[in-house]
């Protein structure tokens, strides 16, 4: 099941207590004070892991707790500072203060992390001055937190429900979506990973997009989102026009879609790809489209497995272009 919004609650370790502690030297008339300082509360700390691809497991754990800091001692010996909390979560997660709705940070990088909750400084110990009583260590940052997941992908597939995208991501790939014959099969973003020739590029599978989906119709523009880190889109059509479809209407729809959700979405550069060439009508379909769309379409068969290479050395072209 994939998961990309999640709210969870966090608290950071408090510090630890101040020893209250004195000593008698023989050669001083009074006791002195050799109380250390308390150990520092844990961080809750939250980082990227490139081998996590939902927030899943959130659903089922939502509270997190650093370790608290440990008491100082005598001999002037500080305690022990509290255990960090690391969370875990997959590249392009975003976090946000619930409360504040602050944007804290974009997590793009495997390993890269921040502090999302500061543990408490440690109590001071009768070492630093003459105290009735040891004091106590500060609390540690609680915090409401939402976990925004956005895919990171090289390539995303685009296209209406049912135009093939599971099919070809099966093919091309190491994922296995659910694949049927009706519309809406994929009803959450698919990953997968294409190898070939020594080289290996990231393709998600986004849900089927249809006229007014960036308004929230159908699966809506939740999944739209999904398509904004990636570096290539590729627009999947079924040019058979199966369910009484017409190509190069669902083509003009899809790209007002993408213009009308963001500019910065709409100006990614798009390979088109003409599936379902296997069935009747589409090899006569296609050379209208082409009439009608004065741009490059490769024509294709994921079911049959037909031109599945010019197309991914199209995606590979257009991802080396993108990186140089």
């Amino acid at each position: 099941m994939f998961v990309d919004n999640v709210k969870i609650a966090v608290k950071a370790g408090a510090g630890g207590p101040g020893a209250y502690s004195f000593y008698k030297d023989k050669y001083w008339r009074y006791k002195k004070p050799d109380g250390g300082d308390g150990g520092r509360g844990g961080n809750i700390i939250i980082r990227a892991d490139k081998n996590l691809y939902t927030l899943y497991d959130f659903k089922y754990r939502q509270h997190f707790v650093a370790e608290n800091g440990g008491q100082g001692m005598s001999n002037r010996k500080k305690g022990r500072a509290g255990q960090d909390k690391i969370i875990a979560v997959p590249l392009g997660t975003l976090t946000i203060d619930s409360r504040s709705n602050c944007r804290l940070r974009e997590l793009l990088e495997d390993k890269q992390e921040f502090i999302a909750a500061v543990g408490g400084e440690g109590g001071k110990g009768s070492v630093h001055a003459k105290l009735d009583d040891e004091l106590p260590g500060a609390p540690g940052e609680e915090k409401e937190l939402t976990l925004d997941l956005r895919l990171i992908a090289d390539a995303g597939l685009i296209g209406f429900p049912n135009s093939g995208k599971s099919t070809l991501i099966s093919k091309i790939s190491n994922a296995h979506p659910k694949i049927a014959g009706y519309p809406f099969t994929t009803k959450e973003p698919v990953l997968g990973i294409v190898s070939r020739e020594g080289v290996s590029f990231s393709v998600a599978d986004i849900p089927g997009l249809i006229k007014d989906s960036h308004l929230g119709k159908g699966l809506g523009d939740r999944f739209l989102r999904h398509i904004e880190r990636t570096k290539v889109l590729v627009h999947l059509i079924d040019m058979a026009g199966v369910d009484s479809r017409i190509p190069w209407e669902d083509y003009r729809i899809i790209k007002e879609e993408l213009r009308d959700y963001s500019q910065e979405v709409f100006k990614k550069p798009v390979i088109l790809a003409a599936n379902k060439m296997d069935l009747p009508q589409a090899k006569e379909n296609l050379v209208t489209f082409k009439q009608k769309v004065k741009e490059r379409v490769i024509p294709i068969s994921a079911l049959e497995s037909r031109g599945l290479e010019t197309l991914l050395d199209a995606i590979q072209k257009k991802l080396l272009a993108h990186s140089s």
